[in-house]
């Protein structure tokens, strides 16, 4: 039984997963980020190849 004990609260003390989460919140900000800025200069790309389909 202190055995187990003794796993639980090693366990409960790492911080190893933390990070990762961390990591994966980052990450998915990052994500909505990007996100918002393609959709506007998408267009205007899309615009600009068709000016230069048209020209040549």
């Amino acid at each position: 039984m202190k055995k187990i004990i003794r796993h639980c609260k090693q366990f409960l003390r790492r911080e190893d997963g933390a990070s990762g989460i961390e990591y994966a919140v980052i990450a998915a900000m990052v994500a909505v980020v990007l996100a918002g800025f393609v959709t506007p200069i998408s267009t205007q790309i899309t615009a600009m190849f068709t000016k230069i389909q048209a020209i040549l």
